[in-house]
């Protein structure tokens, strides 16, 4: 009897040992750095006021916990797009993004936990084509790109903003052109280049052109004022200065005063000590 009754209660223990791993299982959830939980009551639906943080928790068995990660998360993207000429352009692009905390119950009821590939994926690809669709190949690889990725983030971050994910950033890494294309605008680029190169060229000999002109008559402008300027009288006054000045100077000289040509000077014979 003893031994019947060991067995009864070995088996009895047995199933509330299972019993028990089962409720600890499903009852107690870790909920780690980066994460936030959602709680669905099987008997009230899904709790869409309350966001659980980081931690431990206690769940009734009978309830779902539903973990999200809230860190920064990214995808990257390529796909083939077309120009607004009908051109085919492959485009690459880095998408980063991140739940709203306060709206991870709402993503999970709208969404899922596949909120990736049912949401951001196809946004990502219709805001590129969207926008893409704008642009000439020529824009796209020359002038246009960081206008381009400016438009697509604004176009993206109001969609994924209704629909409860924050997005962080986006990055076009890589506009392919196809080959004849790429090989036609960079010859038109450089023929462009070697074009202001030559109106630099000219316009830069056309200023010294007009600056040696400037010069020139500024030069004439001023001999003629001081042609002008030396009248015959104001010549004989300077001669005589000259001539006072040197016959203070040590050195032997012959000072002859008079008519010593047509202009009336003093002539200066001899010098030396």
């Amino acid at each position: 009897m003893d031994q019947k009754k060991l067995m009864t209660w070995g088996i009895i223990g047995f199933f509330l040992l299972i019993i028990f791993a089962m409720i600890s299982s499903a009852t107690f959830v870790t909920i780690d750095s980066g994460e936030r939980g959602v709680l669905f009551r099987r008997f009230a639906g899904l709790e869409k006021e309350h966001i659980f943080a980081p931690g431990f928790h206690v769940v009734a068995p009978w309830n779902n916990m539903y973990v999200y990660e809230v860190r920064e998360s990214q995808i990257e993207e390529a796909m083939e797009v077309l120009s607004s000429n009908g051109l085919n352009i492959r485009v690459d692009v880095t998408v980063r993004v991140r739940p709203n905390f306060a709206d991870v119950a709402l993503l999970h009821e709208t969404f899922g936990r596949d909120y990736m590939e049912r949401l951001i994926r196809p946004e990502v690809r219709s805001s590129v084509r969207q926008v893409i669709g704008k642009f000439t190949p020529e824009e796209l690889y020359s002038t246009k790109r960081d206008e381009v990725q400016t438009l697509i983030t604004q176009e993206l971050s109001n969609t994924l903003t209704n629909n409860y994910i924050d997005l962080r950033a986006i990055l076009i890494r890589d506009i392919e052109l196809p080959d004849k294309v790429r090989t036609a605008i960079e010859e038109k680029l450089e023929a462009e280049q070697g074009s202001l190169k030559y109106e630099y060229i000219l316009t830069r000999e056309k200023q010294e052109a007009e600056r040696r002109l400037i010069e020139a008559q500024a030069k004439a402008d001023a001999n003629r004022i001081l042609t002008a300027s030396l009248s015959e009288n104001i010549l004989r006054d300077k001669g005589i200065e000259a001539t006072l000045e040197l016959a203070k100077s040590p050195n032997s000289k012959v000072v002859i005063v008079g008519d010593a040509g047509s202009s009336g000077l003093p002539l200066i014979l001899g010098g030396g000590n």
